[in-house]
C-alpha cells in the first residue's frame, strides 16, 4: 500500500487548481452543466463527448476529484483482499485525463508502467500535462495513447486494468467487448460506474461476465455467487467523500465544503484473494445503545441486518466506527481490548 495517498490527493487538487486560469467562471460552469447533461443521457455514444481543451479543463476541474476518490475507494477494496499484491503494470481504459491513474498511484507504490487509453485527444493531452506536474515518477512516465473504446479494442497484458465511468457511454455490444478484453488482458480488473440503479446493473452484468471468464470477485462482494439483490427493488452502491472546489459550489449552488460521490464497482482477479467475510452495504444506523448494520454476507446467506448492542463491548465500539463499504466483522486486531 502507498502511505503517501493524502499527498497524491493534494497534488491532484493543486494541479487542477490552475486549469481554469483565463477561463471565465460562467463559461466554465456552462461547459460543466452541458457535459453533465450529456454524460447523464441515456443514449450511448460512438464519439468522444469532450471536444476541446476548454471542455476538458472545465470537466476535469469539476469531475476528476470525485472520480479519483471513487476509484481510490474501489482499489482499496482490491488491496484489502490482496494485501501482498502490487501491480507492476496498469492499463486505464477510457481514462480521459487520468483520474484512475492518480488513484492507482495513491494506492500502491511503484515502480509501475502505466498506459492510458482514450478516444479524446484533448483529454489525453491535458492528462499528460497534469501528470507532468504531479511529482510522481510513475505518473510522469505514463503513456497516453489514443484508441477507440469499444468493439475491436486490443489491450496489452497488464497486472491491473481499470475501466471507470466508461461502460455507460457504450452500446451494449461495445460494453461487453470492452469487459471481455479487460478480462483477457488483466490479472486484476476493476470496473467503476455511477452509483445509480443503471450503473449498478451495468456493474452486475460485467461482474457476471468476469466470473464467466474465469476471474474471482475480490470486492465488494464476499463471494462469486449470484448477487442477492432483487433487480428493481434495490441496488448496490457506495460513497466516497470529496472536497468541493469553488467550481463545484458554483455549478451545484451548494455551500458545504464536501459532497459524497456515489459509485458502484467490482474488482476481480485471476490470482487468489481473500474477500471480506461480509460487506456493509448501507451507512450504519446509530441508535441509543445500538448500531444497525446492513450486510451482504457469504454465498447463500444473502442480505442481512446485524444489530450490535452496547453489551457487545469492543464489537459495539467497532460498529460505531464502522463505515459504509467496510468489512464486518472488523479484523481481530481492531477489536482487541
Amino acid at each position: 500500500m502507498n502511505v503517501s495517498a493524502p499527498t497524491t490527493a493534494e497534488a491532484l487538487r493543486s494541479a487542477l487548481a490552475g486549469l481554469l486560469d483565463g477561463l471565465p467562471p460562467k463559461q466554465a460552469a456552462a461547459a460543466v452543466e452541458r457535459l453533465i447533461a450529456n454524460y447523464r443521457g441515456r443514449t450511448p455514444t460512438d464519439a468522444p463527448v469532450l471536444r476541446d481543451r476548454s471542455d476538458v479543463a472545465a470537466y476535469a476541474a469539476y469531475r476528476m476529484p470525485a472520480t479519483f476518490e471513487a476509484v481510490r475507494s474501489a482499489l482499496a477494496g482490491l488491496a484489502e483482499a490482496a494485501p501482498q499484491w502490487t501491480p507492476g503494470s496498469h492499463v486505464d481504459v477510457g481514462g480521459g485525463t487520468g483520474a484512475a491513474t492518480w488513484a492507482v498511484d495513491a494506492t500502491w507504490d511503484g515502480p509501475r508502467t502505466t498506459t492510458v487509453l482514450d478516444w479524446a485527444e484533448p483529454a489525453l493531452a491535458l492528462g499528460r500535462e497534469l501528470a507532468g506536474a504531479s511529482g510522481s515518477p510513475v505518473l510522469r512516465a505514463a503513456e497516453w495513447r489514443r484508441a477507440v473504446i469499444g468493439s475491436g479494442l486490443a489491450l496489452p497484458q497488464a497486472d491491473l486494468v481499470t475501466v471507470s465511468y466508461v461502460l455507460g457511454e457504450l452500446t451494449p455490444d461495445a460494453r461487453r467487448a470492452v469487459v471481455a478484453e479487460a478480462a483477457r488482458a488483466g490479472q486484476a480488473v476493476v470496473l467503476i460506474e455511477p452509483g445509480t440503479p443503471e450503473g449498478y446493473l451495468r456493474i452486475r452484468e460485467a461482474r457476471d461476465q468476469l466470473i464467466a471468464a474465469g476471474l474471482h470477485v475480490a470486492a465488494p462482494c464476499p463471494h462469486d455467487g449470484t448477487c442477492p439483490i432483487e433487480v428493481g427493488k434495490d441496488w448496490c452502491h457506495f460513497a466516497a467523500r470529496v472536497s468541493r472546489s469553488s467550481l463545484h459550489r458554483q455549478v451545484k449552488g451548494g455551500s458545504l465544503p464536501y459532497e459524497d460521490e456515489k459509485f458502484a464497482y467490482v474488482a476481480a482477479t485471476r490470482f487468489p484473494v481473500e474477500p471480506v467475510p461480509s460487506r456493509i452495504t448501507r451507512k450504519p444506523q446509530i441508535r441509543k445503545g445500538l448500531v444497525l448494520l446492513d450486510l451482504c454476507g457469504p454465498e447463500g446467506e444473502g442480505l442481512t441486518r446485524s444489530t450490535v448492542a452496547k453489551r457487545h463491548g469492543d464489537l459495539y465500539k467497532a460498529a460505531r466506527d464502522a463505515e459504509w463499504g467496510g468489512q464486518w466483522p472488523p479484523p481481530a486486531e481492531d477489536t482487541a481490548g
